[in-house]
């Protein structure tokens, strides 16, 4: 089949990388223009020798007119955070397909992964659409479900699961159109749910909230945006850590023990490990090692 791919970064390259594997023929490649170091998926497709089109031109009508130059038979979606114009999935004689990765109808937006782990969910997914005009709304082709483990993080979710999964899903997706056997099932738009991006507005730690929603906000901001708390009023961002269910007297937010690895939190309801964090202005740090440099205490609240 004749493909144009749309999209950026690791996930777009693979994409790009594995149609090609499986016989389609990827006939021009849309992605961002960057001016310190070129996107995965540009480089990818500059040393194949395939086409270019920058994905904010595909707004205006020289980048439609080269997309449509192209002659495709469907355009895929892997990883696209710009707004792009509904004509535009038309052009592709079989239209155009995208990859988001929550279970549609729920989890519209671009910080789906995000809000599945910080709402303490037990499954997301990925779901291969069609896109309309709609945020996310148009026929679900395929999904595959993947269980949110109690430590998973965005991070390990993505990379170890809706990543892979989703490069293949797309094949797959992309073989059932070939074959005339892609499905257009409507979404219920009544079980629809949608959220903002997820930013640091988001990742602030409320101590006194029970300790199993601390540990999901902070795992759902885990590598972005990150979770955080203040420390001598200054920013204190924390990433990696472990829930202890084991209950200490304190108040939520006292730090109750410090050693080389991290230093432990109580929390209502548990007791938080904290492995790494991210002092403001700094980079990220192991917390045993933070915590020796800025002398932190047993006894000290984190705010």
């Amino acid at each position: 089949m004749r493909v144009g791919v749309i999209g950026q970064a690791a996930f777009g390259e693979a994409v790009f990388r594995r149609l090609r594997e499986a016989g389609h023929e990827v006939a021009v490649v849309s992605a961002p223009a960057r001016s310190d170091r070129p996107d995965p998926l540009w480089a990818a497709a500059s040393e194949a020798g395939v086409p270019i089109v920058e994905t904010k031109r595909l707004k205006d009508a020289d980048g439609l007119a080269q997309w449509r130059e192209a002659a495709l038979e469907l355009a895929v979606m892997a990883f696209v955070t710009e707004i792009l114009p509904p004509e535009l999935f038309e052009i592709p004689s079989h239209g155009t397909i995208q990859y988001h990765p929550s279970l549609l109808p729920r989890h519209r937006g671009a910080s789906a992964i995000n809000w599945a782990v910080i709402f303490g969910e037990t499954e997301t997914g990925y779901t291969i659409f069609w896109p309309d005009a709609g945020i996310d709304t148009g026929p679900i082709l395929l999904q595959e479900r993947v269980p949110i483990g109690p430590d998973d993080t965005v991070g390990s979710l993505y990379f170890e699961r809706l990543f892979p999964l989703g490069v293949e899903g797309m094949v797959r997706a992309v073989d059932l159109v070939a074959r005339g056997d892609a499905p257009r099932i409507e979404q219920d738009h009544r079980a629809a749910t949608y959220e903002p991006p997820c930013t640091e507005e988001h990742g602030r730690i409320l101590w006194f909230e029970p300790a199993e929603r601390v540990y999901a906000r902070i795992r759902g901001c885990n590598p972005q945006p990150g979770a955080w708390t203040t420390f001598a009023k200054a920013k204190l961002k924390i990433f990696d850590c472990r829930l202890d269910r084991r209950q200490e007297a304190g108040m939520p937010g006292e730090v109750l023990a410090v050693d080389a690895e991290g230093f432990d939190v109580r929390l209502n309801g548990g007791v938080l490990r904290v492995l790494r964090v991210q002092p403001e202005g700094g980079g990220k740090v192991g917390a045993g090692s933070w915590a020796a440099e800025v002398g932190l205490q047993p006894g000290v609240r984190l705010r």
